[in-house]
């Protein structure tokens, strides 16, 4: 316990120690925050006020957004700050509050791209029963189950790891609180924790990596057979554009947590954890929605209305 309590805080080195890299990464992350925040803040605002975004796939995609913007709130504000004051320093509290928003909001995330990639499914390959099945209830249910489920996997590893005593050490090698930069801290054994984390990690990316792809297989199999040479290649474009996001972020993903030890985390690591943090966040609102025909007409209405008044 007294080694315990010598710990009061931890240091986040971030990606350079270079104060001119740092300035420039504030900048250009600062831009990526913006985008990130204010795509996602446009495709919840144009799902709720236009009255042609009330199906299923906007309700989807408006509960994504939201998380979307919760997620980025929980890592970058603190990295930008380190990086323009280099205080790099984060409590205790601070870093176990980050962790296990982290790793609840990123689980959630994994779902809502694997129900929205099983709505597509059900919308391309079965139009006709898609209104039955993909009413108000079924889909508010899904994304209650969504959160539920997040939190019944990642609550429990993620509350282990904030229970491990640090003796001392207090430097994580990272840009936020992440597990393997911390059990690296730990004074114990935390080969239970590193299982328990391998199985959560497997059951939730893997399992919606199955579902993703195999909603994109037959997906694709239906497009192939439209008769239009036009039709196929916008349905393909679409489809590309949203395999590019998952084969990042699941890619990124799977590299970085789905592996037996969580201990010494390598520096290759952070660079990893940026693309599927960052990067893929950036993204995301972009391709599944703004590109979207009928989202690009509602942001034109809406303007339109605004400046003509």
């Amino acid at each position: 316990m007294k080694n315990q309590t010598m710990v009061v805080e931890f240091i986040i080195v971030g990606l350079s120690n270079n104060h001119h890299v740092n300035i420039i990464l504030f900048v250009v992350l600062s831009v990526v925050f913006f985008l990130t925040v204010m795509g996602n803040i446009a495709v919840v605002t144009l799902s709720l006020v236009d009255h042609r975004l009330q199906s299923p796939m906007y309700f989807f995609l408006r509960n994504f957004s939201l998380l979307e913007i919760c997620f980025s709130l929980v890592i970058m504000p603190k990295f930008l700050y380190s990086l323009l004051t280099e205080r790099k320093s984060i409590s205790l509290p601070g870093c176990f509050l980050q962790l296990l928003l982290f790793f609840v909001l990123g689980c959630c995330i994994f779902f809502h791209v694997g129900m929205m990639s099983f709505d597509r499914y059900m919308a391309i390959c079965h139009p006709f029963r898609y209104g039955t099945i993909m009413n108000g209830k079924v889909c508010f249910q899904l994304v209650l189950g969504c959160w539920v489920m997040s939190l019944i996997i990642m609550f429990p590893p993620a509350f282990m790891t904030v229970l491990v005593p640090f003796c001392g050490p207090n430097v994580i090698n990272h840009f936020y609180c992440d597990t393997a930069a911390l059990l690296q801290l730990s004074c114990i054994d935390t080969g239970h924790i590193e299982v328990m984390l391998l199985l959560s990690t497997s059951l939730f990316v893997l399992g919606n990596f199955t579902v993703t792809i195999i909603s994109y297989g037959c997906i694709i199999c239906t497009i192939l057979r439209i008769p239009s040479t036009t039709g196929r290649k916008k349905a393909f474009s679409t489809c590309s554009a949203h395999l590019l996001v998952v084969v990042i972020f699941y890619s990124s993903s799977i590299f970085r947590y789905v592996r037996r030890s969580q201990r010494g985390a390598q520096e290759f690591d952070k660079f990893v954890a940026f693309f599927f943090s960052v990067v893929a966040q950036l993204f995301n609102p972009y391709i599944y929605a703004l590109r979207n025909k009928q989202v690009k007409q509602a942001l034109k209405d809406l303007c339109g209305r605004a400046f003509s008044k």
